[in-house]
């Protein structure tokens, strides 16, 4: 005889869709809890399924179902039986249904599921060669088109995704294709008032210099983009004078030239530090970032840090251009 807890699981199924709606609600309250959740993870091979059916139905089933699957999924057995069930192919064929009016929720189970190398490969479609990278390109796409400037930013969290799959060599290359363009959209969005796009930008570019030494080429040929969203975080506060500036690329130089927003955001700060060494770790970065006056841009930051771990990360910088150049290089001391 079944319990009444596999009699409300029966119901997300039944052919009555207000007893579905009440069976899902319920549901959706229960993955709120940890009991909640370890109760219905003893029933995954049921409830996963059923709840995923429910994604493509009327948003008063399909709203509280991809809520019950964003919270199920944060717990990582499960997630991986999502991704094993083919979670991220559902997520991604409804997300671009006209009518689907669930796309924020979609996009945050995809941040759950891309935590996962599984789930990173199913989002990449590594294997099948003909459709590999296209659901990147559609979300790259999504995001860059999407508004920060409202309230309810549908893709917004396309931002931590594009962190998590960019964490694998093969997510690398292909934002880094430049057939794709895929990472010079990405980089266009660190203008965005929305501190989780920054960041995810940031963290993105920063991944993505992890193939300098194979990639360089590629990470130059868009470093009129590139230049900006790695320097003016780290530039500081201060109005850089005309010497200084003459010797930046047009768009850098006018930045700096102007009274501007700082980024103070620690981590963006130590991510695009982080992203500048890696490129300065090969010959020809080092050549790139001295054409920018990139070591000027760095003194003059560093002078007004406070942040122990920003500072370290200017200094890790610094060193590697003190120890591979035959010139002299602006000191990274900080002036009394």
């Amino acid at each position: 005889m079944a319990t009444e807890f596999e009699e409300l699981i029966g119901f997300l199924s039944s052919p009555s869709p207000q007893i579905t709606k009440a069976a899902v609600d319920i549901v959706r309250g229960l993955t709120g809890s940890e009991d909640g959740l370890k109760s219905l993870a003893h029933y995954a091979n049921v409830v996963l399924p059923s709840l995923s059916r429910l994604l493509a139905g009327p948003k008063e089933v399909s709203e509280p179902a991809a809520e019950a699957l964003v919270n199920l999924s944060q717990d990582t057995d499960l997630a991986r039986k999502m991704v094993e069930m083919g979670m991220v192919k559902i997520a991604m064929e409804i997300l671009y249904k006209p009518e689907s009016g669930i796309s924020k929720l979609l996009v945050m189970l995809l941040v759950n599921l891309t935590q996962l190398d599984a789930g990173i490969a199913s989002l990449l479609q590594t294997e099948d060669e003909k459709m590999n990278g296209l659901y990147v390109m559609k979300l790259v796409r999504s995001f860059c088109r999407s508004s920060s400037e409202t309230s309810d930013d549908p893709f917004e969290h396309v931002a931590s995704i594009l962190v998590n799959i960019s964490k694998q060599e093969a997510a690398r290359k292909l934002l880094l294709d430049p057939k794709r363009g895929l990472l010079k959209q990405i980089i266009r969005q660190f203008d965005s008032s929305s501190p989780l796009r920054k960041k995810g930008v940031s963290g993105t570019i920063r991944n993505c210099c992890f193939e300098a030494e194979s990639q360089l080429p590629n990470l130059l040929l868009i470093s009129e983009f590139l230049w900006p969203a790695l320097l003016l975080p780290v530039a500081g506060n201060k109005i850089y004078n005309e010497k200084d500036t003459s010797k930046m690329p047009l768009e850098l130089g006018s930045a700096l030239s102007i009274e501007r927003e700082p980024v103070t955001d620690p981590e963006i700060q130590v991510q695009v530090l982080e992203a500048i060494y890696l490129i300065t770790l090969q010959d020809a970065g080092r050549r790139a970032f001295w054409s920018v006056n990139g070591p000027r841009i760095l003194q003059v930051g560093y002078e007004d840090e406070q942040d122990p771990k920003v500072m370290e990360a200017y200094e890790r910088v610094g060193s590697l251009l003190v120890d591979n150049s035959g010139t002299e290089e602006p000191s990274t001391e900080k002036s009394n």
